[in-house]
């Protein structure tokens, strides 16, 4: 079946795409980098050891809730995601509802770094922030939101440490790496996960030492190849005449260009322990001298994942259900991708009134 092409219609479609290609070429170059600013909700740093810094953001109610709200971000991307752009912002929506909100910010690794381990990262740095939150709001414990990878370790934690606290909240975090090979036959689902098990990651990291972010960064791009490397930049073309549009792109392009390095020792680890071993569900990860046993995890918890995940699959997020002994365990699924329950639009009103409304429940 031949499609019908009208000569008139493909020259008014190139004039349309000439037209627009112009005007967002006029915008981009009078663009500066301050320009596209992400993570702007007032913070103070109220925290620091190392390269880490913990802020508070300032409170927009009179009366925030009185536990602490920690935001425990992965450490192979920036926290900035949760709080992208004013209009969606994670951080800024949990403060409306009233959150009293603070988040870890890892920092870059130096050379020296290398030999930082998930221990030195769970049992060092998370637990001196636990123990500085609980002191300063003098409280017994806090409540703990776990984004992707930071939600493993949050999970670890808990289990480590529950009596410190008080509700944990997760969002797409992979706790069973491997539960995605027998639900899901659609090769592209849980693609970086089936990539992982057969790295060879001692040599990455020997060849190294920290991991650079730009090869972490392909890794990424390689799990949705057409779409993160071409299908995104010919979307684009219908907001070029936009600025507003175009700018939301350019703090998108920004964040995720502008990774961390990632600690050596710590990366080798989480791949070799979590995403090759998958010891976290067989209650095989040992922290320093602690072991983490997922039975340990007894305090309310709500599981958020998103159901078109192909970064982190369902399956691989809500198998905590079967493993912890929490009696107060819900989840909650909202239709949409990895990145998109932070910065989409409908997410976002459905993210942070449920995370706050859940809280309140429980204070």
């Amino acid at each position: 079946m031949l499609i019908p092409i009208q000569p008139d219609d493909v020259i008014r479609e190139m004039a349309e795409i000439n037209r627009k290609l112009t005007k967002g070429m006029e915008y981009l170059a009078d663009l500066k980098e301050d320009d596209v600013d992400i993570a702007t909700a007032p913070k103070e740093t109220i925290y620091t050891q190392d390269k880490l810094r913990m802020y508070r953001y300032t409170p927009v109610v009179d009366k925030p809730e009185k536990t602490p709200l920690l935001i425990v971000y992965a450490l192979v991307n920036r926290y900035q995601v949760a709080d992208l752009q004013p209009d969606r912002s994670l951080v800024r929506n949990l403060l409306k509802e009233g959150v009293d909100v603070h988040l870890i910010e890892w920092g870059d690794p130096l050379p020296a770094d290398k030999y930082l381990t998930i221990d030195d990262y769970v049992n060092g740095y998370m637990n001196d922030c636990v123990d500085f939150l609980r002191e300063h709001y003098d409280v017994d414990s806090i409540n703990v939101l776990g984004i992707c990878q930071g939600g493993t370790l949050s999970t670890c934690y808990s289990s480590l440490y529950p009596e410190k606290i008080k509700n944990l909240v997760l969002t797409v975090t992979p706790i069973d790496f491997h539960a995605h090979e027998k639900e899901s036959t659609k090769p592209h689902v849980g693609l970086l996960f089936k990539m992982g098990k057969s790295a060879d990651i001692d040599l990455m990291v020997d060849a190294f030492g920290n991991v650079p972010a730009d090869l972490l960064n392909i890794s990424f791009l390689t799990v949705s190849p057409f779409m993160l490397n071409f299908g995104k930049y010919i979307d684009m073309i219908d907001g070029l005449d936009n600025p507003k549009a175009l700018l939301n792109f350019m703090r998108m392009e920004k964040w995720l260009f502008n990774g961390p390095d990632s600690a050596g020792e710590g990366y080798r680890q989480f791949v070799k322990d979590f995403l090759q071993g998958n010891k976290l569900v067989k209650g095989e990860v040992v922290l320093g001298d602690k072991r983490v046993d997922l039975k340990n995890i007894t305090m309310p918890i709500l599981n958020v994942y998103a159901t078109a995940d192909h970064l982190v699959p369902p399956p691989c997020t809500t198998a905590l259900g079967k493993h912890v002994s929490s009696k107060d365990y819900q989840e909650l699924a909202i239709e949409t991708g990895h990145i998109g329950i932070y910065v989409g639009g409908k997410p976002q009103s459905i993210l942070a009134p449920n995370v706050a409304k859940w809280l309140k429940e429980r204070a």
